[in-house]
C-alpha cells in the first residue's frame, strides 16, 4: 500500500473541512491527518473518494464512518494518553486506528464475524494493535472493565445498562441513540456508583447496533 504526497494533500484538505465544521481538538485533527484512510477502503469503486467526508459500505451491511463523525466522537471522549477505552463496533478499523493513535489502550468488539476476522488481521499489518474481541456489543467486556471511556459506533435504540456499569466513576461514554435511520449523539458520564449524567447532542446517521434478537452469531 502506498501513501503518496497526493493522499497526504487530500488529507490536509479533509482536515480543513472538518475544522471548518467545528472540530477544534488539534490532537484529533492531527491524528486524522496522519492516518491513511484509503488503506481502510477495500472496494476500488470507492477508493478515489477516500478523502471525501462521507461514509462508505464495507460489507456485512456496515460502513466506514464519515471522517467528521469519527473526529466528533473522538473529541467528545476527551482522551488522555494511557486511558483504557472500549470500542463497540470495530468495523473497518478506521475509528479503532484513530483511538490507538491517540495513545490509549483500545479494547474493540465486533459482532459481524466476517468483519472481525478481516480487521483483526488487517490492523496489525499496518501497525495498529488493539485488543480484539468477537462478541455482543450490548454486553461489553465485563471481565476487562472498568473503562475510562466507551465509544459506540452504531446506532443503539437505548443506552445499554451493561455498558454504563462498565464505566469508571468519572468516565464517559459516547453513543448515538435512536431508532430508525437517524440518531442523536449522547454523552453519558458516570458521576458515582449509581448516578449518571446524560447530554443529548446533534443528529447523526449510523448503521443500527443489532439487538440480541437480530444477532445470529
Amino acid at each position: 500500500m502506498i501513501d503518496s504526497y497526493k493522499h497526504k494533500g487530500l488529507r490536509n484538505k479533509l482536515v480543513e473541512k472538518i475544522r471548518e465544521r467545528g472540530i477544534s481538538d488539534e490532537k484529533v485533527l492531527s491524528v486524522i491527518q496522519e492516518i491513511p484512510r484509503h488503506y481502510f477502503i477495500h472496494d476500488n469503486t470507492f477508493l478515489p473518494y477516500a478523502y471525501d467526508d462521507v461514509a462508505f459500505p464495507i460489507g456485512a451491511q456496515q460502513t466506514i464512518s464519515q471522517p467528521y463523525t469519527v473526529a466528533f466522537q473522538t473529541a467528545l471522549l476527551n482522551l488522555q494518553k494511557g486511558q483504557k477505552v472500549l470500542e463497540i463496533g470495530t468495523g473497518s478499523g478506521y475509528q479503532t486506528a484513530v483511538l490507538v493513535k491517540m495513545g490509549v489502550k483500545v479494547f474493540t468488539i465486533e459482532r459481524q464475524k466476517t468483519l472481525f476476522d478481516k480487521t483483526k488481521q488487517f490492523l496489525p499489518s499496518i501497525g495498529y494493535r488493539p485488543k480484539f474481541f468477537y462478541g455482543d456489543g450490548y454486553k461489553g467486556l465485563p471481565n476487562y472493565a472498568p473503562f475510562d471511556k466507551i465509544i459506540v459506533t452504531a446506532g443503539a435504540p437505548f443506552v445499554p445498562e451493561d455498558l454504563k456499569s462498565q464505566l469508571l466513576i468519572g468516565g464517559t461514554m459516547v453513543i448515538p441513540v435512536g431508532e430508525g435511520g437517524v440518531q442523536k449523539m449522547n454523552v453519558v458520564k458516570r458521576i458515582s456508583e449509581l448516578d449518571f449524567e446524560q447530554k443529548v447532542l446533534e443528529e447523526f446517521k449510523f448503521v443500527p447496533m443489532l439487538t440480541n434478537k437480530e444477532y445470529n452469531g
